[in-house]
């Protein structure tokens, strides 16, 4: 059985967009590009035939693991989630018990994913060792430096 995985209105919003363009556009540039390569004559010996087909075979593998994606997704409504604990798309601010380094960070899908912007995956090991935890918990996590703590100092949505 495939995996569920949830999402922000926004990151299925995304997802759904990115499935209608490979699914129209997508499949449109490939097709041209086939049908000029076929143009160019023997196919028996027509590299660029060959690498249209096989670019439109990983094309269609895309889609199909998009639509998979997508029938696996679950909406989180954010407005029914509690703020007494950390929890997936929870925005979380934490301090590094060790140097008083602080981050905030916001607990998203692996799609959504994104450090630059603050969002990291609730795969991740900071996101596994701090889901559950409540305002003032320390979370002692092994990462890939080594083990940190990190005290948790606000929750928010």
């Amino acid at each position: 059985m495939a995996e569920i995985t949830y999402y922000s209105k926004e990151g299925l919003e995304k997802l759904k967009e990115e499935l209608h363009f490979l699914k129209t556009q997508g499949r449109a540039q490939i097709a041209k590009a086939i049908a000029e390569a076929r143009d160019k004559g023997d196919l028996s010996e027509n590299a660029e035939y060959d690498a249209a087909k096989e670019a439109q075979g990983h094309h269609e593998s895309k889609i199909a693991k998009l639509e998979n994606t997508l029938a696996n997704a679950r909406l989180i409504d954010e407005s029914k989630l509690d703020t007494s604990k950390v929890l997936a798309l929870s925005i979380v601010k934490i301090k590094n018990t060790r140097n008083g380094a602080t981050m905030t960070y916001q607990l998203v899908s692996e799609t959504e994913a994104d450090l630059k912007s603050g969002k990291i995956s609730v795969k991740s090991p900071i996101a596994q060792g701090l889901l559950g935890k409540s305002v003032g918990d320390k979370a002692e996590i092994a990462v890939p430096a080594g083990k940190m703590e990190f005290e948790v100092l606000e929750i928010s949505r």
